[in-house]
């Protein structure tokens, strides 16, 4: 039983692979019959699970009632999904967002429950870090504003070059990722090769330190939340 769950919970998440848009795209009808089936597998097993517990206990049991939820929902988009299809209007499948329920809340799934629950309490002992990252993200951004903006710098495709805050903010964040890394400075850098001072400032700051603080602090709050969990363990 606990085998043939995890095949269909891992059955019904790879789903997302094959429906529109797709990487591998089938016909509307195969995903909708797969997907018909894991729910009714979810259903049976959520049955017999009901069968051999008490009543009570079953009802108030939240993980029984977050899989019933996400039954019904998905059910009611595959329904309003295929009716809109026929009259060719364009829809999306918002129950995908619930199809990660199934993982967490069957019985089978103690270790990850366990492991979801250390994560959620963790988030917020690590929010002050993240807003200083923010911060310092945020300041940098303006500070380039200021240095590049008035320039009328272009980058290699002839685009304006760090002219609008809110694209600098997002450049700047890709490149704590080191990914646009340094491309996302060469117009600056042509101009005049002191402004690559700004940007080993910029990634020394947040690359190096912010993120291997973040990380830190990630690590040591799911550890502390790990070991204090009923049969948890950090090893």
């Amino acid at each position: 039983m606990r085998t043939a769950t995890y095949f269909f919970i891992f059955l019904n998440l790879s789903l997302a692979l094959f429906e529109e848009p797709a990487v591998y795209p089938l016909p509307f009808l195969a995903t909708s019959v797969l997907e018909v089936l894991c729910l009714l597998v979810f259903l049976g097993r959520l049955t017999h699970f009901a069968k051999v517990t008490l009543h009570n206990v079953f009802w108030k049991d939240t993980k029984n009632i977050c899989i019933m939820v996400a039954i019904l929902l998905s059910l009611t988009d595959l329904a309003i999904y295929g009716v809109l299809r026929l009259y060719n209007v364009r829809s999306i499948r918002w129950s995908r967002i619930v199809r990660p329920i199934f993982l967490i809340n069957f019985a089978e799934s103690r270790q990850i429950r366990r492991a979801f629950r250390s994560i959620r309490n963790t988030l917020p002992e690590i929010t002050y870090v993240f807003l200083l990252f923010m911060f310092s993200l945020l300041m940098f951004s303006l500070m380039a504003l200021k240095l590049f903006g008035e320039r009328n710098l272009q980058t290699a495709e002839g685009l304006p070059y760090f002219r609008n805050y809110l694209e600098i903010v997002f450049d700047l964040y890709v490149l704590v990722t080191t990914a646009n890394s340094p491309d996302v400075m060469m117009p600056a850098f042509d101009f005049s090769s002191w402004y690559a001072l700004f940007f080993i400032a910029f990634v020394i700051v947040n690359t190096y330190i912010f993120m291997s603080l973040f990380l830190a602090v990630v690590y040591n709050n799911y550890k502390k939340h790990l070991k204090v969990m009923p049969g948890g363990a950090c090893d």
